[in-house]
């Protein structure tokens, strides 16, 4: 007879694959793990739940103007610290970490492209910088893009995403919202259109100013709007909130927003709207292409 040594069951174990850093990234709606490659392919949204992730200024440059391509302008107007504000870490030292962490001299990048053809001038906010605030140098951008849309008669299109005014600069970053609001005026006599679009989030002070002033306002699904935060209102009215207050849903549900597009289709609507709106002068061709 013969003995056999009874072996355990079971699988071997095998030793683990490291996954390298960056390639996969977690829903923060949903919870779903998405490899990279796909989000930049479904315009990064979940393609689970249709999450819009945030995206930085290049990004929307890259999708909504032809070609990607974006004549800057104005980077060379830098923000400074006339108040020389200092909290718990100096307002020059934050600017510095600022422009390191982003690669960008401000909160908003302008200038002039096309989309399908129709030349524009440009303005897209990144929240990397300062969470989008709002300071002198910011609202002096905005200010000569909507200059240069009045000069050469062409649409104006901003993407705001933006935590509101910068403290740091205090009166002289509010001053902002009325200096943009006036020429928007102007913009407005001169019957020229301003397609407005608002991601998440978009509050307070740039809420409060140009980005509420479009004569289109388009918004990303389930982004954050409003001016204060939805626990300050409820603290300072002492009410419950509605379910989703202050969703772009919700906006739209109560005529503030005039449509909440997806990412996907953000292009393909602006460039329909400016068909629409946009007349070019006399003398000048009429525009035409095709959205991809």
């Amino acid at each position: 007879m013969f003995w056999f040594k009874k072996k355990e069951r079971g699988l071997t174990p095998q030793p683990q694959k490291e996954v390298p850093d960056g390639l996969w990234i977690k829903c923060d709606e949903c919870g779903e793990i998405i490899y990279k490659k796909q989000l930049d392919r479904t315009f990064w949204t979940c393609p689970r739940c249709s999450f819009h992730f945030k995206v930085t200024s290049d990004y929307y440059i890259r999708i909504l103007l032809d070609d990607g391509e974006f004549d800057e302008m104005d980077a060379n107007i830098i923000p400074r610290d006339p108040l020389r504000f200092k909290d718990r870490k100096k307002y020059t030292e934050r600017l510095a970490a600022a422009r390191e962490k982003s690669g960008l001299s401000e909160a908003v990048r302008v200038g002039l492209g096309k989309i399908d053809g129709i030349p524009v001038s440009f303005g897209v906010m990144d929240f990397r910088f300062i969470g989008g605030s709002m300071g002198s140098v910011v609202g002096e951008r905005v200010a000569r893009a909507i200059e240069r849309a009045l000069d050469m008669k062409i649409p104006l299109v901003i993407v705001s995403a933006s935590g509101g005014a910068r403290m740091q600069e205090g009166i002289l970053s509010l001053m902002q919202m009325a200096k943009t609001s006036a020429l928007l005026a102007l913009l407005d006599e001169a019957k020229i259109p301003f397609i407005s679009i608002l991601t998440n989030p978009t509050t307070a002070g740039v809420m409060a100013s140009y980005a509420s002033l479009g004569d289109i306002i388009i918004a990303e699904p389930k982004a954050l709007l409003g001016f204060a935060g939805p626990r300050v209102i409820q603290q300072t009215i002492g009410q419950e909130l509605p379910e989703g207050f202050q969703s772009s849903d919700f906006f739209q549900e109560h005529g503030f927003v005039d449509a909440v597009v997806p990412r996907p289709k953000l292009r393909k609507t602006v460039a329909m709207l400016l068909r629409y709106m946009y007349r070019p002068a006399d003398g000048e061709a009429s525009a035409k292409g095709d959205v991809q």
